[in-house]
């Protein structure tokens, strides 16, 4: 499959596309069934996992940071890193150069239940993934190499 300049698909793109939103549609519902019970589990809800999603990829975010990310307000945006730093999975400390300046790390707890959602996660992706067909199989690869060349995934 080759890249096709913006502004023109061709049926191929568009079925590519389509086979794979059905993708994403399947993998989306069996991830998020898994996924829910093992937040349960830890007392999560979705916004504060991927919260600790961001949070294990970076060494802080500001609170402003934290809701950009989240699409909150800055009020709304404390109260989540309230809930999950009571469960201690995230910790506050103020900036040395300013005190007014909040940054929000990740704890080891954090990283520890990120990393284990994430194992749950492509545990379920690998059953789906083996049992897919060539074609859809293919359809996967060939966006997979397009979103790696233009630096999305």
């Amino acid at each position: 499959m080759k890249l096709i300049p913006s502004g023109t698909q061709s049926a191929s793109v568009k079925a590519d596309a389509s086979r794979l939103a059905d993708f994403v549609l399947f993998t989306q519902r069996s991830c998020i069934l898994n996924l829910s019970k093992e937040l349960n589990r830890g007392n999560l809800s979705y916004p504060q996992f991927f919260l600790l999603t961001y949070l294990s990829s970076e060494e802080y975010l500001t609170m402003t940071d934290v809701a950009k990310k989240m699409g909150h307000s800055t009020a709304a945006a404390t109260g989540l890193v309230d809930r999950i730093e009571k469960l201690g999975y995230v910790e506050r400390t103020h900036a040395s150069e300013d005190r007014r300046k909040i940054m929000v790390r990740i704890t080891s707890k954090g990283v520890e239940i990120v990393a284990h959602m994430r194992k749950e996660i492509a545990n379920d992706l690998s059953n789906i993934l083996s049992s897919m067909d060539e074609e859809a199989a293919e359809t996967v690869e060939h966006t997979k190499r397009a979103m790696s060349s233009r630096r999305i995934a």
